[in-house]
């Protein structure tokens, strides 16, 4: 996977772990934790460039477990998305809720 790729792919799991997304106790495979990530970096792009979620993207956004996610999650990955503010922000655009005092990986939400 190429440098930017890779950049999409981090940024893509720090949007989607801040939300809290599907935090359901039967946890998923790791192959399905794969495909997760893989489709919603395919999905939003757009989001690294700046722009707002695609259609798509909010779909991925809704449907991604943060259990796939947060193992992942730095500060320093968080900074790439433009801040946790942005990423909430973000989330709340496809119409997420994301709790207050989250935790996932070594960040939590205000």
């Amino acid at each position: 996977m190429g440098g930017s790729a890779t950049i999409m792919m981090v940024a893509m799991m720090v949007l989607l772990a801040v939300s809290g997304l599907n935090a359901s106790r039967a946890g998923p495979s790791v192959a399905q934790c794969h495909q997760e990530k893989q489709l919603a970096v395919s999905a939003c792009g757009s989001v690294l460039q700046g722009g707002r979620p695609s259609v798509e993207c909010c779909h991925r956004v809704r449907v991604t477990h943060a259990k796939c996610i947060c193992p992942d999650v730095t500060p320093e990955l968080i900074n790439i998305v433009g801040g946790v503010n942005r990423a909430i922000r973000l989330v709340k655009s496809c119409g997420r809720k994301v709790p207050h005092h989250f935790k996932c990986g070594s960040v939590t939400t205000p």
